[in-house]
């Protein structure tokens, strides 16, 4: 009889799934109206969203408010003091109430059927706790521009996966129990904070791809990836690559030796550039090829 009710809990728990949309805004409140409009058109409809505002400096939150009115679908905050987005993306999860999470920058946009693909891939598999799609790239204006070629299915399992150089993109979907089973997200991180949280997820379970472009990704001068703190972001994302080397206990890549103790960053990415290889590459496409079939 006990089998049978938690069989019956288990069924539950995948058909109904709620998704949380988590948005970290700083000084971005005149772009959020797009955002605003593309999650509204889901064509999924038992989701949430979480707005925490990073002590912005300009009008954000009056602009949010307005746009969103008095929709109890969404729960804004307010950071009491500018801390970065590890910070506020480790709290954005911490307040979300969905059974699956996604980031959407308040200066970005999602498709209509952005969550429901995520979600069919969480509710089929339970093993997948991490689903990732294709990106737009556009301009100032949410025009698009060009559409994310380096995107494509992961080797999953793999010790030596560390997203470098970058495949695991937007609209990054995760499970929220399996996270809160991770160390979580680095609140020290200013940058890279994403890179962070794919490594530490990927080491819980399967990464699914998701052939479509579900993610409109805007660039304009007050982006973070255009800014000055693009710089920065290289040392940032490498500190993330030695720390998932550490949890993992490796020693040697390639037959290199991984340093001890971090020094900088091209010391890392050095020791990844066999990944860039033909024959590496070529491995990697069989692996994949031969996983699609398992």
């Amino acid at each position: 009889m006990y089998e049978r009710i938690n069989d019956i809990a288990n069924f539950y728990t995948q058909v109904l799934m709620k998704f949380s949309v988590l948005v970290a805004n700083y000084n971005n409140g005149k772009f959020f109206r797009d955002c605003y409009q593309s999650i509204l058109a889901q064509t999924y409809s038992d989701w949430e969203v979480i707005i925490l505002d990073d002590k912005s400096t300009d009008n954000s939150l009056q602009i949010i408010r307005g746009i969103i009115g008095d929709d109890s679908r969404f729960r804004i905050y307010e950071h009491p003091q500018n801390e970065g987005v590890g910070v506020i993306k480790s709290k954005l999860i911490e307040l979300a109430t969905g059974d699956i999470c996604g980031f959407v920058d308040p200066d970005d946009a999602i498709l209509p059927k952005a969550i429901e693909n995520a979600v069919a891939v969480f509710k089929k598999d339970p093993k997948t706790v991490l689903t990732y799609s294709r990106l737009m790239k556009c301009d100032k204006d949410l025009q698009p521009l060009q559409s994310s070629i380096s995107t494509k299915q992961i080797v999953n399992g793999d010790p030596y996966f560390f997203n470098c150089p970058i495949v695991v993109n937007h609209f990054v979907c995760f499970r929220r129990d399996v996270y809160l089973r991770t160390d979580k997200i680095n609140p020290e991180l200013r940058i890279s904070e994403d890179q962070d949280l794919y490594l530490k997820m990927y080491e819980k379970g399967k990464f699914k791809f998701i052939d479509e472009i579900n993610y409109l990704y805007r660039t304009h001068s007050g982006g973070i990836s255009q800014n000055e703190n693009k710089k920065k972001s290289y040392g940032f994302w490498a500190q993330v690559i030695w720390n998932a080397m550490q949890r993992r206990g490796l020693k040697k890549i390639n037959r290199k030796e991984i340093p001890e103790t971090y020094r900088n960053a091209q010391e890392i990415f050095d020791l990844l550039n066999y990944q860039n290889n033909i024959p590496f590459r070529l491995i990697k496409k069989l692996k994949i090829i031969l996983q699609n079939f398992v």
